[in-house]
């Protein structure tokens, strides 16, 4: 079938009255306080983000349902409200600009797309942002396809509407080198092909800002996207790519 196809059916999917799952960390947070969060509420700017001080306690306290409790009594943007009494009112604890008393619009669906995914697409203001949880049959197409996925890799696909229908996809997520996290950003036509690949969070590991390996993805498909050879810096980015891709891939090819 054509991804022109495989892209129309995913925004069918996911378009409101449609059964649209959440990331797991999400459920739980739906679980404890009676509604579904934004990403702002663990990242600094969307899914696949550095983490907010929020997320940061939550991943200490365990990243469980009951870390919530763990740190409802912490102040993690010290704002002066605790994290859970800002939760409970709809407000961000991880924003110290959102508080229970002025929540701002981070639960708006327009203020949850990031910057980068914004510029990558000049001229779109419509946005889906798409939930991607892997399903057992999607973890095994993926090894199919050559790329080794887990729940640990469920992010959010950005999906950017033109006319409501989708224009292409992105997706920022983590890679890693050694020990050390960085983040990336992948951007697809409506075609599922890259456009591009970039760097967007490095600070942990510098040399992964500019890299020529970054040009050589534009221009592939998502299910063609090449496999790693070898553990250097160029490694572990294209490991990255390749499995951030057919996560992509196999989402949308799944809806």
């Amino acid at each position: 079938m054509k991804r022109t196809a495989l892209m129309v059916w995913a925004l069918a999917a996911a378009l409101p009255g449609a059964a649209q799952a959440e990331p797991a960390f999400a459920r739980m947070y739906k679980q404890q306080y009676g509604y579904p969060p934004s990403c702002n509420a663990c990242h600094k700017d969307g899914g696949g983000t550095p983490l907010n001080a929020f997320g940061q306690q939550f991943k200490d306290a365990g990243m469980t349902a009951s870390a919530f409790g763990k740190i409802s009594g912490l102040d993690a943007d010290t704002d002066g409200s605790a994290n859970g009494a800002e939760a409970s009112a709809k407000a961000n604890p991880g924003d110290k600009h959102s508080t229970p008393q002025d929540k701002g619009d981070w639960l708006d669906t327009a203020s949850l797309i990031p910057r980068e995914v914004q510029a990558a697409f000049p001229g779109i203001r419509a946005y889906l942002p798409k939930d991607a949880v892997l399903t057992d049959a999607d973890i095994a197409r993926a090894k199919t396809l050559g790329a080794t996925l887990g729940k640990d890799d469920e992010n959010t696909i950005y999906i950017p509407l033109e006319n409501q229908r989708p224009a292409g996809t992105a997706l920022i997520f983590p890679a890693k080198f050694g020990d050390k996290t960085f983040f990336l950003l992948l951007v697809t036509d409506r075609k599922l092909t890259v456009t591009a690949v970039s760097a967007l969070n490095t600070n942990h590991v510098p040399d992964a800002a500019k890299r020529a390996v970054y040009a050589t993805f534009a221009g592939t498909a998502l299910d063609a996207l090449p496999q790693a050879k070898g553990e250097d810096l160029d490694a572990a980015i294209t490991r990255a790519v390749k499995n951030a891709g057919t996560l992509v891939y196999v989402r949308l090819k799944g809806a």
